[in-house]
């Protein structure tokens, strides 16, 4: 009755020759590729040191203004720019503006990314049940996996810097993006699309002319949720060289330095909560916009 007792399973050795197998083929791979796939991606490692320079480079007055222009005009509010701009002026006068900077440059080129891999997925499954079917597990496992383990791959095969940082940050914030497109533009009304059809309209003419503008709500609630999963990324990105308010947290964990991180979790929050508002006020006026256009 020892089978009672114990849960079958693999033996030690044929666990480890498993293991060692999988861990062979994925280090052959690295060897063969790796130098192929660095190349693929210097356009984008580019992208981020442009960005990370002109915001760290360029005087602070310039960009705080550019900062507020943009939330300005995102939402209108004067109370968004009053709160963002004094968020900011904040975390400059405790010393943390460079990797302020650099997080938000991050965080900016991350949320592009996602934006362009995740819309073209997420349309193709609201016009595809069998992609939406076969599409929706793997961002089930995108979205539960442990956010440490998306670091190991990357490493393996891009080593440590910015791009693997970065990758492992859009792997993990992406699903929201493709779920919300893919909700909303299911959630269209039938009769639009009905008269849209009547009126003569192609596939792609319903797309970009109704189904996008009456989705695009609804994709903005999967933007403001991806920039505050890459957020919260930031900091076990830093594990492998990602610059940014990241590093000074992991170098408190590493020292027991409170105030340290402290300030640099406080200073991500504020980054956090200017983005999040931003983007909402952006959402909800897209609402009301729409409300009075098909109203």
């Amino acid at each position: 009755m020892s089978w009672l007792d114990e849960f079958p399973a693999l033996g030690a050795d044929q666990l480890s020759a498993l293991r060692r197998s999988v861990d062979g083929t994925f280090r052959q791979f690295t060897r063969n590729h790796g130098e192929t796939l660095e190349k693929v991606f210097e356009p984008l490692r580019d992208f981020l040191i442009f960005t990370e320079r002109l915001l760290t480079q360029s005087p602070w007055p310039l960009v705080l203004g550019g900062i507020a222009l943009v939330a300005w005009l995102a939402s209108r509010s004067w109370k968004v720019v009053l709160g963002s701009v004094l968020t900011l002026l904040l975390i400059g006068w405790f010393g943390m503006w460079d990797d302020t900077m650099k997080t938000i440059a991050m965080i900016f080129v991350c949320t592009l990314v996602a934006i362009a891999i995740g819309l073209p997925i997420g349309i193709g499954m609201s016009r595809s049940d069998r992609m939406q079917r076969i599409v929706s597990p793997v961002l089930d496992v995108m979205q539960t996996m442990p956010s440490f383990v998306y670091l190991i791959p990357v490493v393996m095969l891009l080593g440590i810097g910015r791009v693997p940082g970065l990758i492992a940050v859009v792997i993990y914030a992406i699903p929201p993006v493709i779920r919300f497109t893919n909700l909303g533009i299911r959630l269209v009304d039938k009769d639009l699309l009905e008269a849209a059809d009547a009126f003569g309209s192609s596939a792609w003419q319903k797309l970009r002319q109704v189904q996008i503008p009456l989705a695009l709500p609804t994709i903005m609630g999967g933007i403001n949720q991806t920039i505050m999963l890459s957020l919260s990324m930031v900091v076990i990105a830093s594990m492998i060289g990602v610059q940014g308010l990241g590093q000074p947290v992991l170098r408190a964990i590493t020292n027991q330095y409170f105030t340290l991180g402290l300030l640099n979790g406080l200073a991500i929050v504020g980054i956090a909560i200017i983005f999040d508002r931003v983007s909402q006020a952006y959402g909800k006026r897209l609402q009301k916009h729409l409300e009075v256009t098909h109203g």
